[in-house]
């Protein structure tokens, strides 16, 4: 799916690739983290915090990387989380309806969808895949493992 909307009075480009059986949203899709302590640790599965509890202050919760598809099951259908009153906009088997896509869940919550930068809709803009793993800061590619 690819679509020009208005953001925030801008247009703006957005896209996915429409695999929302594996969309879980950016606040809840599992991940690990880099640091050795936390080493083989996957947080985000069975409802639990996608956030360590280590009180350790040498833990950058933001150097993280969500799980490729193939290392998660079907995410599930009612994430818990909404936007502007809007779910992830899915029938009851998890397939995507066409005529809700993009939603508000889509743009705000979903961490599939993709949008270009401000006065840059015009340009190509990547489809997000995730057949591996999806680094939140590149250079800690080579430091967790996968």
């Amino acid at each position: 799916m690819e679509k020009i909307i208005q953001y925030f009075g801008q247009n703006a480009k957005v896209n996915c690739d429409e695999n929302c059986k594996k969309a879980f949203g950016s606040n809840s899709r599992p991940r690990v983290y880099n640091h050795k302590k936390l080493e083989g640790q996957v947080f985000g599965l069975n409802g639990t915090s996608i956030y360590p509890t280590l009180e350790e202050n040498d833990i950058d919760v933001d150097d993280w990387a969500y799980l490729s598809d193939d290392e998660l099951p079907d995410a599930p259908i009612d994430t818990g989380f909404y936007e502007g009153g809007q779910s992830k906009p899915v029938d009851e088997n998890g397939n995507p309806v066409q005529s809700q896509i993009p939603n508000k869940w889509c743009v705000r919550e979903c961490e599939r969808c993709n949008m270009s930068r401000t006065n840059q809709w015009m340009n190509d803009l990547p489809v997000r895949k995730f057949y591996k793993r999806f680094f939140n800061i590149a250079k800690s590619e080579k430091s967790i493992n996968s």
